[in-house]
């Protein structure tokens, strides 16, 4: 909602630039996609391996107390 009143604020002001926005935001969202996903991939191994590395300490370690 906030983003949406910014824009309005902006075609008010400088009505070029915000149906510039308009038209390449789609587009800027494309170009980044593959780029969020292969952050969530990376993210998803990192994890992996941490949880890896981690499971012998957790076995060791016994069952909590609560």
């Amino acid at each position: 909602m906030v983003a949406f009143l910014l824009w309005c604020i902006l075609l008010i002001l400088c009505w070029p630039v915000a149906l510039l926005a308009v038209v390449l935001f789609p587009i800027v969202w494309l170009i980044t996609l593959p780029f969020r996903l292969a952050g969530i991939a990376v993210h998803g191994v990192f994890s992996l391996l941490r949880a890896m590395f981690l499971l012998p300490v957790r076995l060791l370690r016994g069952p909590r107390m609560v």
